[in-house]
């Protein structure tokens, strides 16, 4: 069974993309796993709900500073 961490109830924010793709997958096959409690598996459904939206605003955000470029304008990176 795959290790899930941080707990979903004290995760904070991702540091990256990344990361936020790590702790998905991870749980992502905690749950396929079928090993965990009712309780657990609800908790980590609403993380992975959160990481989602963490991953889908920085790919939109890459998509928009890709669309800037194609445009022939350089602006500099806005992380956040």
């Amino acid at each position: 069974m795959a290790k899930i961490t941080p707990s979903p109830a004290t995760a904070k924010e991702p540091a990256s993309y990344e990361d936020a793709l790590r702790e998905l997958e991870q749980l992502v096959a905690g749950m396929e796993g079928g090993q965990l409690p009712l309780d657990r598996m609800i908790d980590s459904y609403r993380r992975g709900a959160e990481l989602l939206a963490f991953c889908r605003g920085k790919l939109e955000a890459v998509e928009a500073q890709v669309k800037v470029l194609e445009d022939g304008q350089l602006k500099p990176w806005i992380n956040g």
